[in-house]
């Protein structure tokens, strides 16, 4: 499980697979070889997966515990990744707090993106912030669910020293409540094709939020997965698999159809092989 310097630190991420290059990003005190535990053999048939720790999570050390943490650096991290791996164009998928990351990057660099899908986000404040808030209490953690609290003991501690998933819940949720939100002009930039999707029952992305963010970016499908709640390739992995197949040989069949203007826009699986 290598790590490669970049952006001050280094990040661990894990390879798997072969093909066009995928990057897959995780939620929010998770790390991503754990949230797509249930794609991981389906993507790896198609794909090389790289299968990131952000910063502050898992094996991603931060040499500074107090050093900078946003929406803003994570995106940062992520194209510091991919150029320290010369990958110049790949797919992007991410969930929650890695589907903000994806969701801001093909926002500011869509140009090295041949597709993107984006789960359990939305660009309104409320209610992410409050939920997070009130779920990322360390000390609601110890109370009410001390199981998951030795979880996140076992997953980030050996890496970040004791107490160190204590302060990343503070920074996350204190992230959450102050980052800038996108506007429909910067969403609109994100000119690549995305996939956004959403559980009919995600306490964090109420489900007109997501149907908003599909209507204000230029080349987007939605799925809504139904009886699920926000982790929804957990809760729905065949559904959330097959939906995330079948988007992308949509893009292969649109970029060989004749009726496509440019290829400048079409993310086509076979590239970059």
């Amino acid at each position: 499980m290598p790590t490669i310097a970049a952006n001050g630190l280094d990040i661990h991420y894990t390879v798997e697979g072969e093909g066009p290059p995928l990057v897959l990003l995780h939620g929010a005190t998770s790390s991503a070889v754990e949230d797509w535990s249930n794609q991981r053999p389906v993507f790896r048939q198609q794909f090389t997966l790289y299968l990131v720790d952000a910063r502050g999570h898992a094996r991603t050390r931060m040499t500074d515990p107090d050093g900078p943490w946003s929406r803003d650096t994570l995106v940062d991290d992520l194209g510091a990744f991919v150029d320290a791996l010369g990958l110049e164009r790949f797919h992007l998928a991410g969930f929650s707090m890695g589907g903000m990351t994806a969701l801001t990057y093909a926002t500011r660099a869509p140009e090295r993106l041949l597709s993107a899908i984006v789960a359990g986000i939305s660009v309104e404040r409320e209610p992410r912030a409050r939920v997070a808030a009130r779920l990322m209490d360390a000390e609601r953690i110890d109370r009410d669910e001390p199981s998951w609290g030795a979880m996140l003991d076992r997953r980030h501690t050996p890496a970040q020293g004791p107490g160190g998933w204590r302060r990343l819940l503070r920074t996350i949720a204190k992230d959450i409540g102050e980052q800038a939100i996108l506007t429909p002009e910067q969403l609109r930039g994100a000119r690549v094709p995305i996939m956004v999707a959403v559980g009919d029952r995600d306490v964090f992305v109420p489900l007109d939020h997501a149907v908003l963010l599909h209507r204000q970016l230029p080349d987007s499908r939605l799925l809504v997965v139904p009886d699920s709640g926000h982790v929804v390739m957990v809760t729905q992995p065949a559904l959330f698999s097959a939906a995330a197949t079948g988007f992308w040989r949509s893009l292969e069949r649109r970029a060989r159809s004749p009726r496509t203007a440019s290829g400048a826009t079409a993310a086509v699986l076979r590239e970059g092989e």
